[in-house]
């Protein structure tokens, strides 16, 4: 096919990024009044979706290229003294294979939701949040700054909440929504002072720009806090987001809780992309890991992998079993990258959300079947639905790493890297591939134990057998699509060459000692070729071990189970973590909030003596206001107002009233001069002298008649 301009291929991302974001904001508000419930707009939308990053993956493909890259910004926060904040999307290599997976999944898990989800109440509002989460998602996905990602990260925080919680008329989806959204919230705190600690440094949220400014980062990024150099803590902070969104150990507890939410979207965010999301962080950020928090990254996912195995072996629940396998598959992707199998860890992210989405899937076929999620109330139900069974065996097969499905060259990709690992530095890495192998072993049988316990045997509830009945078509073409990307062949040949590891942007003080080239080589290859026998021996025994336990000899899990008690209750109680959690913080919590309401409680005469006080020195302040003060304003305001009163009287504005008042003055004042005068003719003598006497002058001429 003829290769994409560089803006075209800008513009079909922004496309697929804004296509759920227009169908959520559609659907949210009209989905009553839509037909079907408006299932088919967003389903719509991630189908043309899904077409467009095809396009971009075979323009990948035809481009063959390990350093394709398109970046488009515009400027979007630019403050008078402070750094320019961009925002745009990046698209390489990596993120055309996550579009594609991402926009793939989401696309069948639409569809399959149309039979799974049929005479929901809510059935509109849930294909809502389902196009949030896919435009969430992709956001982190083509984000090409940490800004914008966290943003996106917070997204889809948000639509996990909103979908774990969808039947939240349950008390134990209301109870998972919360745990899962307050778990996931404190490693995104790390997450951002990891962002922080690299912005306030650097001047940038950039990457591509943190990357080159790495090696000219001066003393910053080698200044110890705690013993740590400072670009240390960046990494790690980064990595708790991974953490908390990847269901990595210790903030592991909540996604086996979240299966609470409809079965679509535990295979939807609990299988293929939300947990995805934090092994796509950490490969995104890996060329900032110093090899401190390399080692820190591999340790966390090597225990999170045993841990989520060796409870996943006593699970009942179908869904918690494959919840369990989940976290101990992302631990593997985790731990690859750790160990600096960038592309190990990113193959095996792609193989495993497309057979554990099929496995989710397919639990939800069981499960609309048989109305129930316990295993001990199915077994037989091969013959009642021959065409789940199928599809389930085959992502089994694959997740089990067996020849010739998927899950055989991901999981030897990174069984490989940690037998490197422990060839290049003998010592402790041993412990890598050990424990790989041993959960390798363990994956094996807890996921063939599950086929044989459902599909096989004789029903354990007759009733709820007879009643089982094959999914429609819109459930089943998912499973059976999903089912043949399972096989090996679809990623031979170009994941390895195009996924390449990004070179370390680390400056020369924090890199770590590097095997010379054809020596590394020649490790690699050899730890190929054991990964490759190792592999599939513990595979075989693991399925061996399962046939024994639970199709030849039903009643030897009882008797282990009877001759080891203690240790099967600690692992049904899931190595009592919840019970910590419970502890601490949870009850500590509960604890501070109780010694503060006691507190509050007494010191309240305190308070109350205090307002009481205010109170009375309020009211003896309003009393002097009201009696002294307004009274003397008041008063001497009512007498003006009284006297202009008054005197409004004789301003009526009529002339012919002046002229008469004025008339009658003057002739009053005529008047009083005659009679004055006259008064004054009697005793004009006596008078004059009195005025004379009293006057200091000459006196005053009176007027004399003459």
């Amino acid at each position: 096919m003829p290769m994409l301009s560089p803006d075209t291929v800008a513009a079909l991302a922004m496309a697929i990024l804004l296509l759920p974001l227009a169908a959520f904001a559609v659907q949210i508000f009209t989905w009553k009044r839509l037909p079907r419930h408006g299932d088919w707009l967003p389903t719509t939308a991630m189908a043309i979706a899904l077409c467009i990053a095809v396009a971009l993956f075979a323009n990948m493909q035809a481009a063959n290229d390990p350093g394709f890259r398109v970046l488009a910004q515009v400027d979007w926060i630019h403050v008078a003294g402070a750094p320019l904040i961009s925002m745009g999307l990046v698209v390489d290599n990596l993120a055309c294979v996550m579009l594609l997976v991402v926009t793939l999944v989401s696309f069948l898990v639409h569809l399959f939701s149309t039979g799974y989800m049929h005479g929901d109440p809510r059935y509109g509002r849930y294909f809502a949040f389902l196009a949030l989460f896919s435009f969430s998602m992709i956001g982190i996905v083509l984000s090409d700054n940490l800004l914008a990602l966290y943003v996106f990260w917070e997204l889809v925080g948000l639509s996990s909440y909103l979908l774990i919680g969808f039947w939240f008329e349950k008390d134990s989806a209301a109870a998972a929504c919360k745990k899962a959204f307050m778990t996931t919230r404190v490693g995104d705190v790390g997450m951002f002072l990891g962002i922080m600690i690299l912005y306030l440094n650097t001047g940038t949220f950039n990457l591509a720009e943190i990357f080159h400014r790495l090696p000219e980062a001066g003393g910053w990024a080698t200044r110890e806090f705690l013993g740590l150099p400072l670009l240390t803590w960046a990494g790690i902070g980064l990595f708790c987001g991974a953490i908390g969104k990847s269901a990595q150990f210790p903030l592991h507890v909540w996604l086996p809780d979240a299966m609470e939410g409809p079965t679509p979207v535990s295979a939807l965010i609990h299988a293929a992309t939300m947990v995805a999301a934090g092994v796509y962080l950490t490969a995104r950020i890996s060329p900032l890991l110093t090899p401190a928090a390399l080692t820190f990254v591999a340790v966390i996912g090597l225990t999170t992998a045993f841990l989520a195995a060796t409870i996943a072996l006593v699970q009942h629940d179908i869904k918690k079993v494959l919840a369990y396998s989940t976290i101990s598959q992302l631990g593997y992707m985790i731990m690859a990258i750790g160990l600096g199998g960038y592309g190990a860890g990113l193959m095996h992210l792609t193989t495993h959300a497309m057979f554990k989405a099929c496995l989710f899937l397919g639990s939800g076929s069981v499960i609309h079947a048989v109305h129930s999620q316990d295993l001990r109330e199915m077994g037989g139900l091969r013959r009642k639905l021959p065409l789940t069974f199928a599809t389930f065996l085959i992502a089994t097969l694959a997740i089990a790493g067996i020849w010739p499905f998927s899950g055989f060259y991901s999981k030897d990709a990174v069984l490989a890297q940690a037998i490197a690992a422990a060839m290049e530095h003998p010592g402790w890495h041993l412990v890598f591939p050990a424990v790989g192998f041993l959960v390798a072993a363990m994956t094996a049988f807890y996921m063939f134990r599950l086929v044989f316990l459902a599909f096989t045997g004789s029903p354990r509830d007759a009733h709820k057998h007879s009643h089982a009945h094959e999914s429609p078509p819109a459930m089943a073409i998912p499973l059976m699509v999903l089912a043949t990307l399972s096989f090996g062949f679809w990623y031979l040949g170009w994941f390895g060459h195009l996924i390449e590891a990004p070179a370390s942007a680390l400056p020369e003080a924090l890199r770590a000692a590097e095997v010379a080239g054809a020596e590394a080589a020649h490790i690699h290859e050899h730890a190929h070729h054991l990964a490759e026998i190792l592999s599939g021996v513990v595979a075989v025994g693991g399925i061996s071990l399962a046939f024994l336990f639970y199709v030849l000899m039903p009643e030897l899990p009882g008797r282990v189970v009877g001759t080891f008690p203690t240790v099967h209750r600690f692992l049904s109680d899931k190595w009592r973590f919840d019970d910590l959690y419970r502890q601490f913080p949870v009850m500590a919590t509960l604890h501070l909030s109780w010694a503060c309401g006691r507190f509050d409680r007494g010191v309240d005469w305190i308070v109350n003596a205090a307002g009481a006080a205010g109170r009375a020195l309020s009211s003896l302040a309003g009393g002097l206001d009201r009696d002294l003060v307004d009274a003397a304003v008041n008063g001497v305001a009512q007498g003006v107002k009284d006297l202009g009163r008054t005197l409004r009287g004789f301003q009526t504005g009529q002339l012919q009233g002046y002229a008469t008042v004025l008339a009658l003055g003057a002739l009053g004042l005529v008047i009083l001069q005659v009679a004055l005068q006259a008064a004054l003719s009697d005793s004009s003598f006596e008078f004059s002298q009195l005025l004379h006497d009293l006057s200091p002058g000459e006196g005053l001429t009176l007027l004399r008649r003459p």
